[in-house]
């Protein structure tokens, strides 16, 4: 997450409405279709054509808009009875069979023609044409249509056309008819020629196949593609033919009629549009494709329903666009547009407040009232209906803008109004970034406020609200509190205490609840389905039930979780959580986390970084001590920590033999040989040391000392050198001239890239899940770190095989990822033995270089144009040349890069970076 959350300050009509604004939520509103204009547009066709009455909830405008467009893409014909199957498929909708029948009487969305075959009539269609030609027999409504010039051609066409059909009549239609009868199974077109004049020893008509609908009339025509010879000519029964080529003089007649039907349909399609513009359909709201897009919370009712706008180019910026498109368009002559009449659920413009003027949705009316609904922000008004106009068509091509989503984790509280206040007060007119866990109708998203230095899960603050005060600890400063439990040390030092309590004892009876729930029932049906940051769910360990929330989301199978009542960190599998059942939900949630942070108090300055001697003392010390007692110096809140002086049973309260002041006098602050620890390497501060997700022993004991694959807690690894029979196997490299699939982890610049072999990607996975779920279980353990050794060490939470390249004299040492090509500075408290099982997986990073390209040193600008084009990205890898050597991360090949994500060409890369340097000498 990089963006960084707003308030917005801006007085804008676009981002605050005005208070007077009626707070209900009312954006998806379904729009009543207009019954009446449908009635209409069909009444004069139905009094010349009977025409089958379909639905009247039928959307009539964007069935034939859709009709149109499916019959553009197969503008050769298609069935009409197949019409159904191209048009789900192109929408995913059912098209209403009952309109189907009425398609021929739609002169301006389609051409019709009837087709007789074995006395059985299918129907073709096409797409409309401006100058259609109708032949039509007036005897039996079985035979077939040809375009004729409409009425609206240039008169001087006719004759010619005429000519042309009368060349075709008669004798020449006849032979045709007289030769595909032969041919039962049909005849190619491209093949009528040769036929016809071996045959009748005639030439055969230039043009005859450039227009094989004059044909139509003897002959079926079965169109196989864009060419007009590609196609098969069936013969009609003789019968047909006959009537067929005696019916020229009822051409006119019904011609005439068309033509009428055709101009009162088409004046009347526009005359309806103008009256009722909401028939014009306005496009659905696309989810951003970007993984964390922002969004602005607008308002809300309840958690499930929270109403947003995405911010982005296409979307707010958009609407912007528009706004003032409309303030423009009505400032004109607003007084013609005004609207004379209304109907619930038609979309008008509305002049606001500040000038503005707004889409928006009829509501309700009363008398001179009118309630709306603004469509592109959520909120409803009543206002007078002299401040309603009518919305311009080109208003109707910009989505809605408001949308909503819910709040993962609060369905169950989402009509709380304590939990809706404090979201309402954390989130309304705040922009965030968000997570998309389900892309629906109304998506499951996490809220993230990243405007400071840590990124702050909303969901997760708003569902405190629901914990009960009165069960909350409330430590005082110089107070003394007994029965205390230490539940873990962190690596720096950090203690989590349970301290005895009303909420603790609460917690205590819930967790004793649900043990004897699980009892009778199958803890198997509460798996967890859908793993995110902040869930709280249960995790059983040691014969008990705990409460944790979930961290950090590795894969679809590990991810990090902390124990709430703990403090303990680990990595788990997903399948190892469980829900929790719905009639306990609301009283785990009430109760706060029982795990009070503190620190040892009034420790010598010159201590420094905890050493890892120093937290394996204090772990043996206090965590398997049944009874301690802390006294309270100081708290501070803004961190969240309490300063105390710590006391075993016997020394209490003794402030010389607390352990504030035995671990002090301890030798236990001589750091390694060759590496001095600083304060804060890296810039790290001792609050954020805890993520290093070391568990304590008293987690171990709990069953957690256990690897993935079942085996004991890990034994240490011998701090010599690391044996060459210890080495994983060398991964197989293409020999010149072989091609493999890679992935491009790592692009410096064309002289130097990293790839990994695509088809070892999911082995990788794995082999990193196994470790990040065996490291976070193993007892921490100090060792001795020796250059050019193998090592697991831990990289922003993962877990990865490395060689150390070097040991620095302020706690860190550098190493190098040999399955990414990454180099990393990381504390040298995390790195720890590369097991053997973890040994197996050849490493997969191979550095590279790019082949056809000559250059010895890169400019910033080029190795930025060539990062932005190969890396992070799968693509095909040419092997010229291999470069051995001993240590398999020393290895090297170069190569040709090619990207064949494109569907019709292939990018060469270094053809690429050839061009831009032409492209570049052009320019200096």
């Amino acid at each position: 997450m990089q963006r960084h959350v707003t308030m917005i300050n801006r007085p804008e009509k676009r981002l605050t409405l005005p208070p007077r604004f009626q707070k209900e939520l009312q954006v998806h509103l379904s729009r009543s279709s207009s019954v009446d204009s449908s009635d209409k547009l069909h009444k004069p066709l139905a009094e010349i054509h009977s025409i089958p009455p379909g639905p009247a909830d039928t959307k009539l405008n964007e069935v034939q808009n859709r009709v149109k467009e499916v019959l553009n893409k197969y503008s050769n014909g298609i069935w009409l009875s197949k019409m159904p199957q191209f048009y789900r498929e192109m929408y995913e909708e059912e098209l209403n069979t009952a309109l189907l029948p009425q398609f021929e009487y739609w002169p301006h969305i389609c051409t019709v023609e009837k087709v007789c075959t074995g006395g059985h009539t299918d129907v073709l269609l096409y797409p409309a044409k401006k100058m259609q030609q109708l032949v039509k027999s007036g005897i039996d409504h079985e035979r077939t249509s040809q375009n004729l010039t409409s009425s609206k051609a240039d008169p001087l066409l006719k004759p010619a056309t005429e000519t042309k059909s009368a060349l075709l009549n008669k004798d020449f239609k006849q032979k045709v008819a007289e030769i595909l009868l032969k041919y039962s199974n049909g005849l190619w077109a491209n093949a009528l020629p040769k036929v016809y004049e071996d045959t009748y020893k005639v030439k055969f008509p230039e043009d005859a196949l450039n227009n094989l609908d004059l044909l139509s009339d003897v002959c079926t025509v079965n169109q196989i593609s864009d060419s007009p010879k590609k196609a098969i000519l069936y013969a009609k029964p003789q019968k047909c033919i006959d009537e067929n080529l005696n019916t020229t003089h009822s051409i006119r007649i019904h011609e005439d009629l068309k033509l009428r039907v055709e101009q009162e349909s088409s004046q009347l399609i526009e005359k309806t549009k103008e009256q009722s513009p909401e028939e014009t359909m306005v496009p659905p709201l696309i989810i951003p494709a970007e993984a964390s897009p922002s969004v602005l919370v607008v308002e809300l009712d309840n958690t499930n329903e929270v109403v947003i706008r995405y911010v982005g180019k296409d979307y707010s910026a958009a609407q912007e666009l528009m706004e003032d498109e409309m303030k423009d368009y009505y400032s004109q002559n607003p007084t013609a547009l005004l609207m004379q009449s209304v109907s619930i659920g038609q979309l008008v413009a509305v002049y606001a407040e500040e000038d503005a003027w707004l889409r928006a949705q009829i509501i309700s009316m009363e008398d001179n009232r009118i309630k709306v609904c603004y469509v592109d922000y959520g909120f409803s008004e009543i206002i007078e209906n002299n401040k309603v106009y009518k919305l311009g068509r080109h208003f109707y091509s910009l989505p809605f803008q408001a949308a909503k989503c819910k709040l993962a984790g609060l369905e169950v509280f989402c009509d709380d109004p304590v939990l809706v206040k404090v979201v309402e007060s954390q989130t309304c007119g705040k922009i965030f970034a968000v997570e998309m866990l389900e892309k629906s109708d109304i998506p499951l998203v996490v809220l993230y406020d990243t405007s400071g230095e840590d990124d702050i899960n909303i969901n997760v603050a708003c569902l405190k609200a629901l914990c009960d005060k009165s069960l909350e600890l409330r430590l005082q400063a110089d107070a003394l509190y007994a029965n205390v439990r230490v539940t873990n040390v962190c690596s720096d030092g950090t203690l989590y205490c349970q301290v005895p309590s009303k909420g603790l004892a609460k917690l205590c009876e819930i967790l004793q609840k649900l043990e004897d729930y699980f009892h009778y029932k199958q803890a198997s049906e509460y798996y967890i389905s859908l793993p995110f940051c902040g869930k709280i769910c249960l995790f059983h360990c040691k014969g008990k039930w705990a409460r944790v929330e979930i961290t950090s989301v590795h894969s679809s199978r590990a991810l990090d979780v902390q124990f709430m009542d703990t403090g303990t960190v680990a990595s788990v599998k997903v399948s190892e959580l469980r829900e929790i059942p719905s009639q306990f939900l609301r009283e785990i949630i009430t109760v706060p986390p029982q795990a009070t942070k503190c620190c040892l108090a009034d420790l010598p300055l010159n201590i420094g970084m905890w050493t890892p001697d120093a937290v394996l003392w204090l772990r043996d010390t206090v965590l398997n001590c049944p009874d301690c007692s802390i006294k309270v110096v100081k708290l501070d809140d803004s961190k969240g920590i309490a300063h105390i002086y710590l006391f075993t049973p016997k020394n209490f309260p003794d402030p010389d033999r607390s352990i504030n002041r035995q671990i002090t006098s301890a030798d236990l602050w001589k750091h390694q040989k060759d590496v001095f620890l600083s304060v804060a390497p890296c810039g790290a501060s001792p609050t954020k040391e805890r993520s290093d997700a070391i568990l304590s022993p008293e987690l171990i004991g709990l069953g957690l000392k256990k690897s993935p694959q079942g085996s004991v807690k890990p034994t240490a690894e011998p701090s010599s050198g690391v044996p060459t029979v210890d080495m994983p196997p060398l991964l197989p490299l293409p020999k010149p001239g072989e091609h493999m699939d890679v992935y491009v982890s790592v692009a410096c610049h064309p002289g130097h890239f990293v790839i990994q072999p695509w088809q070892e990607i999911h082995n990788l996975e794995v082999l990193m899940e196994e470790m990040i779920l065996y490291y976070s279980m193993a007892e921490e353990r100090p060792i001795a770190v020796k250059k050019n050794n193998l090592y697991a060490a831990k990289v922003e939470n993962k877990w990865h095989r490395v060689v150390v390249k070097g040991i620095l004299t302020n706690g860190l040492v550098s190493v190098y990822e040999l399955d990414y090509g990454k180099h990393e500075l990381v504390s040298i408290r995390k790195v720890q033995p590369l097991m053997d099982m973890f040994r197996k997986l050849p490493f997969q990073a191979i550095t590279a270089q790019l082949a056809g390209v000559k250059c010895e040193q890169w400019s910033e600008d080029a190795s930025i144009v060539f990062r932005n084009h190969v890396e992070k990205k799968p693509l095909v890898a040419l092997v010229q040349a291999v470069n051995e050597s001993t240590n398999s991360w020393d290895r090297k090949i170069v190569t040709y890069l090619v990207d064949t994500s494109l569907p019709e060409t292939d990018i060469w890369i270094h053809d690429f970076m050839s061009q831009y340097f032409v492209e570049l000498s052009k320019v200096n």
